[in-house]
């Protein structure tokens, strides 16, 4: 196995410190595997569509006015 150093922020490492009897690199290594389950199913998604990153950016800008316009009402 390999290490990976992880920065955060002092504020965040100081609530960790608050909590010593959590193994925080676990905890780590478990998002990280979770994230790259999610990145693998979306690449798969993906795989399969006849969007293009174009089509996708177009899509994305979309979402996101209607998302905005919803919530600044």
């Amino acid at each position: 196995m390999v290490n990976l150093t992880l920065s955060v922020p002092d504020d965040i490492k100081k609530k960790m410190e608050q909590f010593p009897e959590i193994n925080w690199s676990e905890i780590a290594r478990a998002a990280v595997i979770h994230r790259l389950k999610l990145l693998e199913k979306f690449k798969e998604f993906a795989r399969h569509s006849e969007l293009t990153e174009e089509d996708a950016l177009i899509i994305g800008k979309k979402v996101n006015r209607g998302i905005a316009k919803r919530y600044s009402s």
